[in-house]
């Protein structure tokens, strides 16, 4: 079946066209012009703002003049990831789409639901004669993955909404009233090389089938991090065998958990017997102990080809205690909304190649006084070893409001619509909503939308029928907006 045969059609058909774009962050050029020409074929005011988000704006449908006008937004770009066996450009090539029962995916990339189900959907609404709206300004940021720089450099003058709907939550049946803040962690250490020792043998180190997922939502699910566990079987082989160290490449994306990475060491011939054996030994322990959740976790030895230089003794020591000290996964808790993950880190990405070791990773907080106390617990390891630490791309998160308009009338639709109360979270991620808050502080903001798993990853599905849901319940809002 093909996805454009989905219902509903025209959401569906504008999602297809769409991931037709490349439209990796920092590489939008394509997606904007693409939004840009949507808008004009519409016959619609369109801009294009100074940073290149997009604004295309509505004037309301016959007889809903009077509503208060609503700000719809999505962002355009999306997080490229692919399985490390699957052959795509993702500059060239749109991704390949595959129905499969009740769910949406892709042929071993990232899918880009997250967030081109929201784009699509403001696209629908747009492009359609017999969906009734008030006045509608749509909001298509640039950005959002890797860095939000779309809403942090937003031109507030384009706009004069009074609510906003973010399309960009990932679960059908919440309302998402608040969101994490973050900051990104970035290290740097340089270290001269040294000859490989003679009568030495190379063997390439993997860790693959990770889960992986977001590093926000998916932070407390207790999946591996491949950097911190490569560390961790480097660490044990360390105490009981010689071996230097020649390279290390683990994870990809700053805000993805990492779900990869490899190694490669040098060590004397004549002890490859004992270190395979001691490998096998942590190997089959981290296996163990991460059976129930991470069922294609691969970690393996093979030999290697190579005629690269290795880290200095002293310099390895100082690269894998340091990692094994650096904090990962949830910090703290919310004590005032249950379930929610307060703060945490992600040690996304881990390079020791040719005379640098560096890192990357990002801490997360809803709450300000928590994200500068994770970061600097972060950034602690690092300087300790003489790290370069540069932290950057610091937004803030969006503090909920219990006295929302636009939630108490969302909330009463969702009950009369299904039957139960929606659950009114915040999210331990960094939705736009906590920067556009701060250009458009007297708008109401809520977010919400159909069911998305495994985004970041080669693994992420959108639920069709949740789509329909969702979908549903997004015509019933348009028509709920209040009078001016």
């Amino acid at each position: 079946m093909n996805v454009r045969d989905l219902e509903p059609k025209s959401m569906w058909g504008h999602f297809a066209d769409l991931n037709d774009v490349p439209r990796g962050s920092k590489k939008e050029e394509r997606v904007i012009q693409f939004m840009m020409d949507f808008g004009n074929s519409l016959g619609l005011e369109t801009i294009k703002d100074s940073i290149g988000n997009v604004i295309i704006k509505k004037p309301a449908s016959i007889g809903m003049e009077n509503r208060k006008t609503i700000i719809m937004q999505s962002h355009l770009d999306m997080v490229h990831q692919k399985n490390s066996n699957t052959d795509f450009d993702f500059d060239s090539q749109g991704i390949d789409m595959i129905v499969s029962g009740d769910w949406v995916t892709a042929n071993g990339t990232t899918l880009g639901a997250d967030n081109g189900i929201g784009v699509a959907s403001i696209m629908a609404v747009l492009s359609s004669n017999s969906i009734d709206h008030p006045p509608i300004e749509a909001m298509f940021t640039i950005d959002e993955e890797t860095g939000m720089t779309g809403a942090i450099h937003l031109d507030a003058s384009n706009f004069s909404g009074e609510i906003l709907l973010n399309l960009d939550t990932e679960d059908d049946d919440e309302l998402s009233v608040g969101c994490a803040g973050g900051i990104d962690t970035n290290t740097t250490y340089r270290y001269t090389q040294v000859p490989v020792a003679p009568n030495s043998q190379y063997l390439s180190i993997s860790i693959r089938g990770l889960l992986g997922g977001h590093s926000g939502m998916d932070i407390n699910k207790g999946r591996g991090n491949a950097n911190k566990m490569m560390n961790r079987v480097l660490y044990h082989l360390l105490s009981m065998i010689e071996f230097q160290l020649v390279s290390i490449d683990g994870g990809s994306l700053r805000n993805a958990i990492p779900r990869e990475s490899l190694a490669v060491v040098a060590i004397d011939r004549e002890k490859s017997e004992l270190f395979i054996s001691e490998f096998n030994r942590i190997a089959g322990t981290i296996k163990l102990e991460y059976a129930s959740i991470e069922e294609e976790l691969s970690i393996e030895v093979t030999d290697a080809v190579s005629e690269a230089k290795a880290v200095p003794q002293e310099e390895k020591l100082k690269i894998i205690k340091t990692i094994y000290a650096v904090h990962n996964g949830v910090f703290r808790m919310s004590p005032d909304i249950e379930g929610l993950v307060e703060a945490s880190s992600s040690l996304a990405r881990v390079v020791v190649s040719e005379g640098e070791f560096s890192t990357q990773s990002l801490q997360r907080s809803s709450v300000e006084s928590s994200k500068d106390d994770v970061a600097n617990t972060v950034r602690g390891p690092f300087e300790m070893m003489g790290c370069g630490v540069v932290q950057s791309g610091d937004y803030p998160g969006w503090q909920p409001n219990p006295n929302s308009e636009i939630l108490k009338l969302m909330s009463r639709l969702y009950e009369d619509s299904f039957n139960e109360k929606p659950k009114i979270k915040a999210c331990h991620a960094g939705l736009e909503c906590g920067i556009l808050s701060k250009h458009l502080p007297k708008v109401d903001m809520i977010s919400f939308g159909p069911n998305i798993l495994a985004a970041h990853s080669p693994d992420e599905k959108c639920q069709i029928s949740s789509v329909q849901k969702y979908w549903g319940f997004l015509m019933s809002t348009l028509q709920l907006i209040p009078i001016k």
